[in-house]
């Protein structure tokens, strides 16, 4: 019985995980950065990018777009450029601003 015991605590020991390993793991990365606020007139096409539902193309019309006619003279301005609708301009209005 007391070798039984012995061994119950030795697979018991096992299976213990020490406070200090799980405190010290790091959190897992994020797999995009999040912007906290994009210039729809000044941020490149990489930058524009980290806007939630922009992508390359869609990030590269709205360059394109500012370099032909302007800068944008107000937020909702950003919904005339193709591939921009109102559900992700609403996701991203928070996000933006001119200047």
């Amino acid at each position: 019985m007391r070798k039984l015991c012995v061994v119950m605590l030795m697979v018991l020991g096992t299976f213990a995980v020490s406070p200090m390993t799980v405190w010290s793991a790091d959190p897992a990365p994020a797999t995009k950065a999040v912007a906290k606020t994009v210039s729809l007139n000044r941020s490149s096409a990489k930058q524009l990018q980290s806007l939630a539902g922009i992508g390359p193309v869609t990030a590269q019309r709205i360059v394109e777009y500012r370099e032909a006619n302007g800068p944008f003279k107000k937020i909702e301005d950003l919904l005339k450029v193709k591939g921009v609708g109102r559900a992700t301009f609403d996701k991203i209005r928070d996000k933006l601003v001119l200047n």
